[in-house]
């Protein structure tokens, strides 16, 4: 590698802000704001605002759209415009 091409890869502490949820992970990220980790090292710190603990998605908590209603739907106007087009 180049000197003095590459950011810096140093370890963050990632803080997802909706939820009590950390990570420690590298990044070339930056901020002025730290945090004692539980290994008593201190890092700084990014904070998000979705993650893997708050997203709907990964929780279970999706809500399942009637797509069945939706096709039927959308099958009417489709029919509807070919019928106009003819």
């Amino acid at each position: 590698m180049k000197p003095d091409i590459h950011p810096d890869y140093h370890y963050v502490v990632f803080q997802d802000s909706s939820v009590d949820f950390k990570f420690l992970t590298k990044s070339t990220m930056k901020s002025e704001e730290t945090t004692v980790w539980e290994d008593g090292n201190t890092y700084p710190v990014i904070k998000l605002e979705v993650t893997s603990a708050s997203h709907p998605f990964y929780t279970g908590k999706k809500v399942f759209l009637d797509t069945a209603g939706r096709v039927d739907k959308f099958n009417k106007r489709f029919a509807a415009k070919k019928e106009i087009t003819k």
